[in-house]
């Protein structure tokens, strides 16, 4: 009975059980200690196995998919186009959340005592993410392409954050299987071809827990963000309900509205069977707050489903866990903004450009992993001269928000995706006519 359940039902069923658990939990008697020991390394086993497999599918799928281009004319386009969308998709949503945040104003609302409750409660949190970010601060402006080239491939392959270095390493390795006698490439695009489907196969098996790791990660949220006095966290969320409920805003107008009219304007796949195709990678994104980790299911769906040519998506992907980020950078116009007002500082026209300039560049480099994005918030508040410890601000309801946030990253991804497939023709004619609402009554079929 239960393998007849789609996957996607059974993610469902573990995020609202782990969130009655989680509920539960803190109304009764039963300790903290026995969710956070038992139950939360269950969800923290899930997210390590798919870390684990992110850095060599990311390799595999990228050497294959370089190296199946056939020649560097169909990488630059192919390239060009995906760079160029995803940067004018993190601009479009940065100023979506500059526009929410300037009309509704939600800093002029917090409370004073919160404010300095928040800032004492917070302040050895902000301090760390300070002390990261001023290292940052420090670098010379053109330290991130240093950064993008490795001193040591393999110690790269050991750090998830070093990601972008490893996409430089395998687009190199693709280009110059590319470039040597066809003989010779042929058994190393074979090896990273049966390497690729054998991550595909691990991702199939990692996929059989995602119910249990999402139950446990749920309910651990839930439990931490209560903490020993349940009522804390109820005045805390209350107290940023507006901040919050502005950046979900952002965040749906960008899933509900301008991925569908993108969709709409450059493919013919219908928006409605787009989001069911990719709905299991949403949920996991909502429950792991992890872009990279979402990459291997995010990748399954989009071929397996959509009928995105594994050319295509292999490329494009890989490279959107690193570089496009919607989410976060709409999340940080909309925290910076917030700060300012919540501080009593008025920001002008220029310097709320120059969030839009800096969170997109900041973007490009953020890891895809939990919490990158606050280290990242610091160096967009800086640009402004707004205190960075104001990021104690919006600590607190932080977690649930790059839970929503990382829904967008993989979402953005995958719309990116499809376009890019699209116009290069790399999706079966008779999938895009079934998919398209407006000229036929079929639709791809549930998860079996």
């Amino acid at each position: 009975m239960l393998k007849k359940i789609p996957l996607h039902t059974k993610i469902i069923i573990g995020l609202v059980l782990g969130l009655v658990f989680g509920l539960v939990v803190i109304k009764t008697s039963i300790p903290n200690s026995f969710t956070l020991d038992y139950i939360k390394p269950i969800g923290t086993i899930f997210i390590n196995a798919l870390k684990m497999i992110a850095v060599p599918l990311v390799l595999a799928s990228l050497v294959v998919g370089v190296s199946n281009l056939g020649d560097i004319s169909k990488l630059s386009r192919i390239g060009g186009k995906t760079i160029i969308i995803y940067l004018c998709t993190t601009v479009l949503a940065i100023s979506i959340g500059l526009v929410l945040v300037n009309i509704f104003q939600p800093g002029t609302s917090l409370p004073e005592d919160t404010r300095e409750n928040l800032l004492q409660l917070y302040e050895g949190d902000a301090g760390s993410r300070l002390g990261q970010a001023a290292q940052l601060k420090e670098q010379s402006p053109l330290q991130p392409l240093v950064d993008i080239v490795p001193q040591n491939f393999f110690q790269a392959t050991t750090d998830n954050s070093a990601m972008l270095q490893v996409v430089f390493f395998a687009i190199i390795v693709g280009i110059s299987l590319l470039q040597i006698p066809k003989k010779k490439g042929e058994p190393v695009i074979a090896f990273f071809d049966g390497f690729n489907d054998v991550i595909i196969q691990i991702v199939n098996y990692i996929m059989l827990i995602a119910p249990y790791g999402v139950f446990a990660l749920m309910a651990s949220l839930i439990v931490e963000i209560a903490g020993d006095n349940p009522e804390s966290a109820v005045q805390l969320l209350l107290a940023l309900l507006k901040y919050s409920l502005i950046v979900v805003g952002g965040l749906l107008t960008m899933v509900f509205v301008v991925y569908p009219l993108l969709l709409r304007s450059f493919t013919k796949v219908g928006y409605l069977d787009f989001f069911k195709a990719i709905r299991p990678a949403q949920l996991l994104a909502f429950s792991t707050s992890s872009s990279s980790a979402t990459l291997p299911v995010t990748m399954k769906q989009v071929e397996e489903e959509i009928g995105i040519s594994e050319e295509v998506s292999s490329f494009v992907l890989p490279l959107g866990a690193t570089i496009n980020m919607d989410g976060t950078s709409l999340y940080q116009g909309v925290a910076a903004v917030f700060i300012a007002q919540a501080l009593g500082m008025d920001l002008s026209i220029s310097q709320q450009l120059m969030i839009v300039l800096t969170a997109t560049l900041a973007s490009i480099g953020s890891a895809g992993v939990p919490g990158a994005g606050l280290i990242m918030l610091i160096i967009v508040l800086e640009s402004i001269s707004v205190p960075a410890a104001g990021i104690a601000l919006i600590i607190a309801p932080d977690r649930i928000l790059d839970m929503f946030r990382t829904v967008v990253n993989v979402t953005g991804d995958a719309t990116v995706c499809t376009i890019v497939a699209s116009t290069e023709g790399e999706m079966p004619e008779g999938l895009l006519r079934k998919s398209n609402p407006f000229t036929a009554n079929e639709s791809v079929q549930e998860d079996s």
